[in-house]
């Protein structure tokens, strides 16, 4: 896994609330994520069906993680639309959101992703347009 020092996810307070367990995989130089999530109960409606956005957040995460990557995380990621196509269900339990760079420019980043079980079962599929953006103010 190829982070800059110091980089650890585990400590975003975002991250906690979307149930955030482990970075699998972060590839600077093919712009790849691979992050596992646990979908909890009190994330679902209608039983033990999560809710979409969840699954949206999932997902843009692994995107915005993957492009701030591929720019050796000297920049941040702010998504500019996001369109998602829900496979199946998802339930509580183990996730895993992929991200990755399709086409990158000088600030305009075109990444895809997916949300799946651990065993491979895609469960919504994802394209975004991101911007970066300096991390100074």
């Amino acid at each position: 896994m190829q982070t800059p020092e110091g980089w650890d996810p585990s400590h975003n307070p975002l991250l906690q609330t979307m149930g955030f367990i482990r970075m699998i995989e972060v590839d600077t130089e093919e712009g790849r994520v691979v992050a596992e999530y646990e979908a909890k109960k009190n994330q679902c409606h209608s039983g033990d069906i999560i809710q979409g956005g969840f699954i949206t957040g999932w997902i843009d995460n692994a995107m915005a993680i993957a492009a701030m990557a591929k720019a050796n995380f000297e920049r941040v990621s702010i998504s500019l639309d996001i369109k998602v196509s829900f496979y199946r269900s998802a339930h509580p339990g183990i996730v895993v959101a992929e991200g990755w760079i399709e086409k990158m420019g000088g600030t305009t980043v075109f990444a895809e992703g997916l949300l799946r079980t651990p065993e491979g079962e895609i469960i919504a599929k994802a394209m975004s347009t991101i911007a970066l953006k300096s991390m100074r103010p």
